[in-house]
């Protein structure tokens, strides 16, 4: 599933390519996806200039004249610039034309994507309303996590992928934050001390730079907006690293389930 460095991505090369422009028309040719597309939505965005675009968590806004566009790429969605003439692939669901001959074209095989429309201001949709702080939000410190984490039960690595706790890590940039900070997945969130949390508070954001630096992880469907891949895969430390060698310590990398996700972790190096 694409994550947080993913949609960044994304969004980045999306800001400078709509950003002011008019949307011509809009076709639907697929409704059913995680939630069906407004039926009235090309009579919405005709016309309508693309004022803003920008990511929370891992939804990406579209802001227009009157109204936004909220996106969602789900397991293996992508948003790609095409030639008006190139043909329809099988999972072209959504198609916006632009006033400058531009087409976009979002590409979703599992169907498990968002195009919502909101007449309110965005941040206040039930999507996002409840979302927690960003993780690069260098605003976000220690004492907050902490307050945040009081009184919780569940392991750090579950709250680390809980968006009402702190928004847009997924299981990848979450194990890899997590061994940087030398924390193993399994310890209660709510028993980790301010200097552990500022500790791992540096290594999430250290984690989600490096991956926006490699555009992303490219695994199964994702890949950028242009069509290239991401490349953090390559340099990760434990994530889908099972029984191979821990790049500092040389301990075989151990894998456990949470939640029905895989946790990988050094046991030698994570405490």
């Amino acid at each position: 599933m694409p994550e947080l460095p993913e949609v960044q991505t994304t969004a980045n090369y999306l800001i400078p390519r709509l950003t002011g422009l008019a949307i011509t028309s809009f076709r639907c040719f697929n409704r059913k996806l995680r939630q069906p597309v407004p039926s009235g939505l090309a009579k919405q965005l005709a016309g309508q200039t693309i004022c803003r675009v920008y990511r929370r968590a891992k939804y990406i806004i579209v802001e227009l004249d009157h109204g936004a566009l909220i996106i969602h790429l789900g397991m293996s969605g992508t948003l790609r610039f095409t030639k008006k003439k190139s043909p329809r692939l099988k999972h072209d669901h959504l198609e916006w034309h632009f006033n400058n001959d531009a087409m976009l074209r979002f590409h979703d095989p599992r169907r498990f994507g968002l195009c919502l429309w909101t007449s309110a201001p965005p941040l206040t949709h039930p999507l996002l309303a409840r979302l927690g702080p960003e993780p690069l939000d260098n605003t976000l410190d220690a004492v907050q996590l902490k307050a945040r984490l009081a009184g919780r039960r569940i392991s750090i690595k579950n709250a680390l992928m809980d968006a009402t706790i702190i928004a847009g890590i997924g299981n990848i940039y979450a194990n890899e934050a997590l061994f940087r900070a030398g924390i193993r997945p399994s310890v209660s969130a709510g028993h980790l001390t301010e200097k552990r949390l500022a500790r791992l508070l540096d290594a999430v954001r250290a984690t989600l730079n490096d991956a926006l630096a490699a555009g992303g992880s490219s695994l199964r469907d994702y890949v950028h907006a242009d069509g290239a891949s991401g490349w953090f895969q390559l340099q990760a430390f434990v994530y889908g690293r099972e029984q191979q060698p821990c790049r500092i310590c040389g301990a075989a990398i151990r894998c456990m389930r949470q939640n029905g996700r895989a946790s990988y972790y050094c046991a030698r190096c994570q405490k």
